[in-house]
């Protein structure tokens, strides 16, 4: 998948191809592999207009577009009109020979239209949620996510998530070595699950129930293998169960259990990638009950098994 091309569109804002940009353009001399090879491309080749009334140019049209490993579209002209003929045709084609094809915000619009979200789960930005759902009603259209990752066809939320969706992706390639050291170059935070709301009501600064929330989650990562309830979290904070639950849901955009599973994945990849201690024991090391609820939860968060995972940093 190392091609990766996004398509510009005339009226675009520049940041949902600049993420692009930022994350598989730039040279990564500090990889001693091959790193992406991007291309921006338009439907018809010449300048782009942009919003302020710049310009951008390209020479490269539908068919290079059509041609990558990796398609990207990062918004659409208008979510009331549908695609043009020749850019559904440039998706079909490359879907059909086995290329990703991922959307930021409006994007998922694109993919709509070119039938590739039919019967499956996609998000959008939530503004857009209602016009995707009435325009293309078999899209089961879920709005309360950051990303949705089908292996083949990929969604993301407003400009922001599709930053998290394209280190979703080289974490998916590379490893979270790698998408770590590329999200610290960037300065952001490494790794939002894709199940994360995409509208965070966050408490005001100072609020008492803050510090007592973070107490209760940095006791969590340092007594991952001890069995943890809510329950037990709200008593750390010194909470009902019911009020923790819904700071803890104000604070994160999900809930203290789905985070603390995406937190034991997270601690055991480490023992996965520097020894080889048997899946079992790692399961146990980062408080997964079984090695079945393990497995479970690893491919649910990673999209892969442990012992797939430990195959690629160990052959």
């Amino acid at each position: 998948m190392r091609r990766v091309a996004v398509l510009a569109y005339q009226g675009m804002s520049v940041f949902e191809t600049g993420i692009v940009t930022e994350v598989f353009g730039l040279p990564r001399p500090e990889f001693d592999f091959p790193w992406y090879e991007l291309t921006i491309c338009a439907e018809t080749r010449g300048p782009v207009r942009l919003v302020g009334g710049a310009a951008m140019h390209t020479e490269h049209g539908l068919d290079t577009f059509a041609a990558a490993d990796t398609l990207i579209v990062p918004g659409v002209p208008d979510v009331r009109v549908g695609p043009s003929p020749e850019l559904v045709a440039a998706l079909r084609h490359a879907h059909r020979r086995g290329a990703r094809i991922m959307s930021i915000c409006s994007g998922a619009f694109a993919l709509a239209g070119a039938g590739l979200l039919d019967g499956r789960r996609a998000t959008t930005h939530w503004r857009y949620a209602e016009t995707l759902r009435h325009r293309h009603p078999d899209v089961l259209v879920d709005a309360d996510v950051l990303y949705i990752d089908h292996g083949d066809v990929l969604t993301s939320a407003g400009s922001a998530a599709g930053l998290d969706l394209c280190l979703h992706v080289i974490r998916c390639d590379h490893g979270p070595k790698v998408a770590n050291m590329v999200a610290r170059r960037l300065v952001v935070q490494p790794h939002r699950d894709g199940g994360q709301a995409q509208f965070i009501e966050a408490p005001m600064p100072g609020e008492p129930d803050d510090d007592r929330l973070s107490r209760s989650m940095e006791w969590a990562l340092g007594n991952l293998t001890e069995p943890i309830t809510a329950e037990v979290l709200a008593r750390r904070a010194h909470m009902s169960e019911r009020t923790y639950l819904r700071h803890f849901a104000r604070a994160t955009g999900t809930t203290p259990i789905r985070w603390l599973i995406n937190q034991r994945v997270q601690a055991s990849l480490a023992l996965l990638e520097a020894s080889g201690t048997p899946i079992e024991e790692v399961a146990a090391a980062v408080g997964f009950e079984s090695t079945v609820t393990y497995r479970h939860h690893f491919g649910q968060v990673m999209r892969t098994s442990p012992s797939a995972y430990r195959r690629a940093f160990h052959g």
